[in-house]
């Protein structure tokens, strides 16, 4: 069995798939079948998309890309700014 990579769009859909299906009666491990994931898969999603609407999946995902950009910038600087102070120091 193949693994498929889901975008959080496409997780946030699913999942409102899933509550669809159990509005109409259907089990979650029977709404889980119909959408083509394990069980286990859709509580781990619903933890950590359960509350969320398809536009803030998008936002949470360009918050998360700028964070990381961020965290190099902060990561580069602090190497610059390390290899100055040894610079300044004369150990070199």
């Amino acid at each position: 069995m193949s693994k498929r990579r889901y975008t959080r769009e496409d997780i946030v859909k699913l999942l409102r798939e899933v509550e669809v299906f159990q509005s109409q009666g259907q089990s979650v491990v029977e709404a889980c079948r119909q959408i083509g994931v394990t069980e286990q898969t859709y509580y781990r999603w619903r933890k950590e998309y359960g509350g969320l609407q398809v536009d803030q999946a998008r936002r949470f995902k360009d918050l998360e890309r700028e964070n990381a950009r961020l965290k190099k910038l902060v990561a580069d600087l602090s190497l610059d700014n390390q290899i100055l102070k040894e610079a300044s120091k004369g150990n070199y």
